[in-house]
């Protein structure tokens, strides 16, 4: 197996004994990258210099025993997050020369732990969307498929693992969109428990449902990246002060007698056949690895897009105000400042972030808040309280990730609706703010990949890791790779 298909414990074995050193691993990551980068069009930047400065960095600690799990591993971060020194682009044309003057909490933890940064990964423009052909600049590709999305937003972080062109990425979600695009390009994708994990210096979409997590090629890699990533921090006003474990340790455990529910809400008329059969084969996996399904209601799932849509919209309305072309980013000459705003903001904003822009001003507009607003915050607390209630009874929930698998690059670009409805098993969880876990389950009769999502309840990421990990391990979907 080549170092760039390795997963992080074997890379470690291998550097820790000496065998190979950090610039062989990345220099085979960057061989990756050169051979298949046209291809899959995964990142917006590709740090190479700093890289390999942060490389000898890493290979200094090896050799004085002073390295961690993630020391000279190359990790790929999507372009929302704030790298003090690199371009940070949100994949948007109104950030196309900003380069952040500090560090993001996440993207400083990994450099505590010697991390290397191969790149900034492509992104739906400010995290909008589910398909990664919102970006400002290009649309990646599905490595299984090349006509086919990686879906979004962390599209490029998915593809990018997908194809061998980092170890691990770093994605953010605020509706599904680590989980979802993990579950078209065949790999895991974690969202921890809102508050888990510091959102400072992520460049905000939806305050109060966005959230970091990773995108790897196994649960075992993910549980190390979240236990490197999570923790409190005092820079971050919504982070909770809450123990956090070591992830790994949780791995390798038995599920019997665990109580998985299975809402009958998620298996819906409409989902694809090949998805239905791969989730129901894998549930029945679960089952005899010596856990329980128990069917469970959420019965406030159907009002779930649509407050979703109203309470991201609302608050990228208010996040989004600071481009104003005063500050930083793009600025474009105006008559007088009001026409200069006007203009930078007309050529900066792609299509869909102006969609959403519109809809967030007119659901907090007079008249309007308590309608549209206040109505969808009352129906997410329900929404939350639904899980509360399913919790009593089960251990985890157990449901699609997608209700399809991969869609042709343009297929919904003309239809907003049916783009925003690729989000329906996932955008509940953000709502509720429980964690959340996509691993590959299947493939349809296409060989695209199948994504079984896991959900937990608040804070007990540990759970949700343990089924996730005893599932991986009973099966091989995991090691699949695609052949470009």
């Amino acid at each position: 197996m080549k170092l760039n298909e390795m997963n992080i414990r074997e890379l470690r074995r291998l550097l820790d004994n000496r065998e190979v050193s950090v610039r062989d691993v990345l220099d085979d990551v960057y061989g990756r990258i050169d051979a298949v980068e046209d291809k899959v069009k995964a990142f917006i930047t590709v740090s190479r210099d700093e890289a390999y400065r942060m490389a000898e960095h890493a290979q200094e600690s090896i050799i004085s025993n002073r390295m961690s799990l993630l020391s000279g591993i190359p990790i790929a971060v999507k372009d929302n997050m704030c790298t003090k020194g690199i371009l940070t682009t949100c994949a948007s044309k109104i950030l196309h020369n900003f380069i952040p003057p500090y560090e993001s909490t996440v993207t400083a933890k990994l450099k505590e732990h010697l991390y290397i940064l191969v790149g900034k990964t492509n992104l739906d423009e400010f995290a909008m969307g589910s398909s990664t052909e919102n970006s400002g600049f290009h649309t990646s590709r599905n490595p299984w498929n090349l006509e086919c999305v990686p879906g979004g937003s962390s599209g490029g972080s998915a593809a990018a693992v997908a194809a061998g062109e980092c170890i691990a990425a770093v994605g953010s979600d605020t509706g599904g969109s680590i989980r979802q695009p993990a579950s078209l390009c065949g790999v895991v994708g974690l969202k921890p428990t809102y508050g888990r994990v510091s959102r400072y210096g992520l460049v905000a979409f939806a305050s109060s449902l966005d959230q970091i997590g990773p995108i790897t090629r196994d649960v075992s890699d993910a549980a190390a990246m979240l236990t490197a990533i999570a923790g409190h921090d005092p820079l971050d006003s919504t982070s909770v002060s809450y123990d956090t474990p070591d992830y790994e340790a949780a791995l390798g455990k038995e599920i019997k007698g665990l109580r998985i529910g299975i809402p009958k809400e998620f298996f819906i008329e409409g989902i694809d056949k090949d998805v239905e059969e791969a989730v129901h084969t894998a549930i029945k996996k679960i089952e005899s690895l010596g856990a329980k399904a128990v069917e469970v209601s959420l019965p406030h799932t159907c009002f779930a897009t649509a407050a979703y849509y109203i309470l991201a919209t609302s608050e990228a309305s208010s996040n989004l105000g600071r481009y104003d072309g005063v500050k930083y980013g793009l600025r474009e000459s105006g008559k007088d400042l009001i026409d200069m705003y006007m203009k930078t903001r007309a050529k900066g904003f792609g299509t869909e972030v102006k969609r959403r822009i519109m809809l967030g001003t007119y659901a907090l507009s007079s008249g309007y808040y308590d309608a549209y607003y206040k109505k969808a915050q009352q129906v997410r607390t329900l929404i939350k309280n639904d899980f509360a209630n399913a919790f009593k009874e089960v251990d985890v929930i157990v449901t699609p990730t997608s209700p399809t698998p991969a869609f042709k690059v343009g297929e919904k670009t003309t239809d907003p609706l049916q783009m925003y409805l690729s989000d329906i098993f996932t955008i509940s969880v953000n709502l509720a703010g429980v964690p959340g876990i996509s691993i590959p389950c299947g493939f349809t009769k296409g060989n695209l990949p199948v994504g079984l999502q896991i959900i937990g309840k608040h804070f007990d990421e540990e759970t949700l890791l343990k089924a996730a990990y005893a599932y991986e391990q009973s099966t091989d979907w995991h090691m699949r790779r695609p052949s470009l």
